[in-house]
């Protein structure tokens, strides 16, 4: 079905119903199957039903009114804005909240389900569908056939259900900013965790964000593009780790900013956003960088003028020199003075560069001491010789990507075919330099 291969006409919607909800779900089946199975006698099959796009509006109204609210909550999630309005009154909370995450449902719709002004009150929830009230659920809970979720309470106003339909609305990108801004006080964490996140507030609501007992809630904040220079300055200076870490992914910090986090946090070997937009000027002026940890951050950019990589490949600092030695276009005379420079901090990130040379490589395997997780790396590159390979087998974990290598002398690979390690045997046996012979015995035995 999904390579196009069965024809719409082939299939009989009565006789074959989970096909036909097949190819509705991929919007290619037809209005008379979405009728026979808007009243189905599987619940089951309805909800899946009433996911699907492009409904006719008959079968929309159909599963409006079903008898099950997670039909018709599944309906809310993904139905058009006319209907999406209409269930927002819908008496039942869990419609509510599935329309609260639909980003179709119209802006003042979901203003509504956050206010809770010009709609009826809900009459019921999951809860006290099931429950006598006042209830909480005990997240762990012993009853095995129990379908509440974890910590559902209600005491009358279905308030886990209406948390709930806080959340989605607070995170659907259609919900108005001056809807969602009075939660920015609010006693629940997560809400305003999800507040944190939002892009289109205004900057005093970002500001009363970063005052929130909860690292989290900053964290998130931190790392959100829309917050000014001023407030990412104020929350560089924040105790919290992941505060810091995630002001460090933030596209507009700036160069200053980050250079002072870079040297006081642990931001990861990686590729930060504003590292990769950096301009040219820019570049060079991290290149010169009295901080090491800028220097490293920025040989994490694999487009760096010669000029800059070949001086970062000299660098004094071992995690600069880690952090370019992967780069295309180093010699292997400047790989090689970087091992006998830094030892075995560089060796791994040195037998990744995709230029290293044969003979280098098998050097790296008879490094002192040994380099576990150059083995690896030798192990899988192209320019792996027989030697070097050998070399890398009796490392537990390069050893099954050595035996695929198809450098690997066909005597040895015919010899791992035996070995203990089943990841060792498979890739053995998948290794183009196998002689034919044994690809034949291979065949046969599990034929």
């Amino acid at each position: 079905m999904e390579r196009g291969l069965l024809a719409t006409n082939a299939v009989d919607p009565v006789a074959r119903l989970d096909i036909a909800l097949a190819l509705l779900a991929e919007g290619l089946g037809r209005p008379a199957w979405a009728r026979v199975l808007a009243t189905d006698s599987s619940v089951e099959r309805r909800e899946k039903l009433a996911a699907c796009p492009n409904l006719p509006p008959d079968v929309r109204e159909i599963l409006a009114g079903d008898a099950e609210v997670q039909v018709v909550a599944e309906l809310a999630l993904w139905t058009t804005a006319d209907m999406a309005a209409r269930l927002a009154e819908h008496p039942h909370a869990e419609v509510r909240s599935a329309v609260a995450a639909n980003e179709a449902t119209p802006p003042e719709v979901l203003a509504a389900l956050l206010s809770c002004e010009r709609l009826p009150p809900a009459r019921r929830c999951l809860v006290c569908d099931r429950e006598e009230t006042p209830f909480i659920h005990d997240p762990q809970c012993p009853r095995l056939d129990c379908e509440l979720r974890p910590g559902a309470s209600c005491a009358g106003s279905h308030e886990s259900t209406t948390h709930e339909m806080h959340l989605k609305a607070v995170q659907n990108p259609a919900t108005p900013p001056a809807a969602v801004i009075g939660f920015a006080d609010h006693p629940s964490m997560l809400l305003r965790w999800q507040l944190a996140e939002r892009p289109d507030l205004p900057p005093a609501i970002y500001t009363r964000l970063a005052t929130s007992p909860e690292p989290g809630v900053r964290a998130a904040l931190a790392a959100n593009p829309a917050i000014d220079d001023n407030l990412i300055r104020v929350l560089s200076t924040d105790i919290g780790h992941d505060v810091k870490r995630s002001l460090a992914q933030n596209p507009n910090v700036p160069l200053d900013v980050l250079a002072q986090l870079a040297a006081t946090t642990k931001v990861g070997s990686t590729l930060l956003p504003r590292i990769a937009a950096a301009s040219i000027a820019e570049v060079w002026e991290l290149a010169v960088s009295p901080t090491p940890a800028l220097r490293m951050l920025l040989g994490e950019r694999r487009d760096l003028p010669p000029e800059i990589r070949d001086a970062l490949a000299a660098d004094p600092g071992a995690k600069v020199a880690k952090s370019i030695a992967p780069h295309s276009g180093l010699s292997e005379a400047q790989l090689r003075a970087m091992v006998d420079l830094h030892g075995v901090r560089v060796v791994a990130a040195v037998a990744k560069n995709p230029d290293a040379t044969s003979a280098l490589l098998e050097d790296l395997t008879r490094h002192r001491p040994p380099v576990q997780k150059a083995l690896r790396e030798v192990a899988r590159h192209r320019n792996a010789t027989a030697a070097a390979l050998l070399n890398c087998l009796p490392d537990r974990q390069a050893r099954p990507i050595a035996a695929s290598h198809p450098h690997l002398p066909p005597k040895v690979i015919v010899e791992l075919l035996t070995d203990d390690d089943w990841q060792v045997l498979e890739a053995a046996s998948a290794n183009p330099s196998l002689p034919p012979a044994k690809m034949s015995e291979l065949v046969t035995r599990c034929a």
